[in-house]
C-alpha cells in the first residue's frame, strides 16, 4: 500500500472516531428502498452481499428483535450497532428515543454530527439500566429530528 493511500486511510479513520461512531453508509437505492423508515439493530456493522437481493437477505438475517445485556457492577448494559434507513434527510442531529411498550418514554441518546444529505445512518450505542431501560421489557425505538419528526423506528426486547 502506498504511503499516500495509508495516510488517507488514517485520516478517514480519525474522522470517523471524532464523529463519535456515527457514519453514513453507502448503500444502493434498492437496499435503501427495501428498508426505508426502519431502524435495524444488529451486533455489528451490516454485511454487504454480491447484489441488492443478497444484501437485503443478509440485513434481514442480521436484524435483531431481542438484545441480551451484560451485567457490569450490578447494572445491565446493552451495546449494539444500528443502521437507520431514514424517511427524511436534512437533520444534523437526531435523538434515539426508547418507549417502553411503545407508549411510555424511558430513555434517549443524542446523535450529533450527522451528514444531512445521507439517507442511511450507522453507528454504535451503549445504554444501561441507570439511563432508564429495564430487563425483560419491550421498547419501540424512534429516531427523531429536533422537530419531533420520526425518521426511523423499530421494536426491540431488552433481555
Amino acid at each position: 500500500m502506498s504511503t499516500r493511500r495509508l495516510m488517507s486511510s488514517a485520516v478517514v479513520v480519525a474522522i470517523a472516531l471524532v464523529a463519535g461512531g456515527i457514519a453514513s453508509a453507502d448503500m444502493s437505492r434498492g437496499v435503501i428502498g427495501a428498508f426505508k423508515g426502519q431502524l435495524v439493530i444488529s451486533k455489528a456493522e451490516l454485511s454487504e452481499g454480491k447484489n441488492d437481493k443478497d444484501t437485503i437477505a443478509k440485513i434481514r438475517s442480521e436484524k435483531l428483535t431481542e438484545l441480551t445485556g451484560e451485567a457490569k457492577d450490578d447494572v445491565t448494559y446493552w451495546d449494539f450497532h444500528y443502521t437507520a434507513f431514514l424517511t427524511k434527510t436534512g437533520a444534523t442531529q437526531l435523538k434515539m428515543e426508547f418507549y417502553r411498550d411503545g407508549k411510555q418514554y424511558a430513555a434517549d441518546k443524542s446523535l450529533d454530527g450527522i451528514d444531512p444529505k445521507s439517507a442511511v445512518l450507522s453507528g454504535s450505542i451503549s445504554i444501561n439500566e441507570d439511563e432508564g431501560l429495564a430487563k425483560g421489557k419491550s421498547y419501540v425505538i424512534k429516531l427523531t429530528t429536533d422537530k419531533n419528526v420520526v425518521v426511523s423506528t423499530t421494536t426491540l426486547v431488552m433481555k
